[in-house]
């Protein structure tokens, strides 16, 4: 397959992006340099469709469902006072951002953390009273997701990242993996995740192949058409592409029926998703 000329069309529009990487079905990854930086970048809210698939994992080993209840997986963990609605939100509340916030919480990348009034998160977030009933208002939070971070430990007894560790870096050998943590040591879940760019678009080419990486399966295909029936975080974008973008121009964007993965590691203020989608 041809690469389609991502630098040029970014250099065009003068877009601030550092990485372009595209894969294929059969594993074939393409990476192309716009403007030279760290080869292991910050994904921002991209990282949230790691920790949707670390939730596949803990759904195909039985652990939990969609509609298993955060109170009953983090019932060890709750606060003494808690808003009774909290005992309704369930994972996939979680998973689509309906959880009944009026706000957003836990955006470590544009509040600043040190003032956030104590260093449990867990217990900050499920102090706040729900101002909607869980399920019926979407409110796009980190904090949803971050939640979603502290039911992978408590469900599986490992930490997300240390969960998904052995799958990334070991079945499907990527170069760095970092993420950052809250002040009791648990993955942000929503953000702070550190990758190359040819790293990230295998996460896309695992979804292409419904759940399988180079024939071992790492989530099934179950969970992976749960994914993309249930919108949870790959969104339609238009011509049979799906997507996720994060903060800052990050972006991964697959199209089943090419067979094609796109991801990008930028700073920028647009979104690339136009950009990116190779013409016909």
């Amino acid at each position: 397959m041809t690469t389609f000329d991502y630098a040029a069309r970014i250099r065009e529009r003068g877009l601030n992006t550092y990485f372009v990487s595209e894969g294929d079905r059969e594993y074939s990854i393409r990476t192309q340099t716009v403007v030279p930086a760290n080869p292991c970048c910050n994904c921002y809210s991209v990282a949230k469709l790691f920790t949707v698939t670390a939730i596949g994992m803990l759904y195909d080993r039985g652990l939990l469902t969609p509609n298993s209840r955060m109170a009953d997986l983090l019932c060890n963990l709750l606060p003494k006072e808690m808003d009774p609605k909290w005992n309704r939100v369930t994972v996939h509340d979680l998973l689509l951002h309906r959880v009944g916030f009026g706000c957003g919480m836990l955006d470590i990348d544009s509040e600043d953390a040190s003032k956030y009034p104590s260093t449990d998160y867990l217990n900050t977030v499920l102090s706040t009273a729900l101002p909607y009933h869980p399920g019926s208002v979407h409110q796009y939070t980190d904090a949803a997701y971050y939640i979603l971070s502290r039911i992978v430990a408590e469900v599986s007894g490992k930490e997300l990242a240390e969960l998904l560790r052995p799958v990334l870096m070991e079945t499907m050998h990527f170069k760095e993996f970092a993420w950052s943590v809250c002040p009791k040591g648990y993955s942000m879940g929503a953000t702070g995740l550190y990758l190359r760019t040819e790293d990230m678009v295998k996460l896309g080419i695992l979804y292409l192949n419904g759940g399988e990486w180079k024939g071992e399966t790492v989530i099934s295909k179950e969970w992976v058409d749960k994914v993309f029936s249930e919108g949870y975080e790959l969104k339609p974008i238009g011509n049979n592409w799906y997507g996720k973008g994060g903060m800052r121009g990050q972006l991964l964007i697959l199209n089943p029926e090419k067979g094609l993965a796109v991801a990008c590691h930028s700073y920028e203020n647009k979104s690339l998703n136009g950009v990116l989608i190779p013409a016909e």
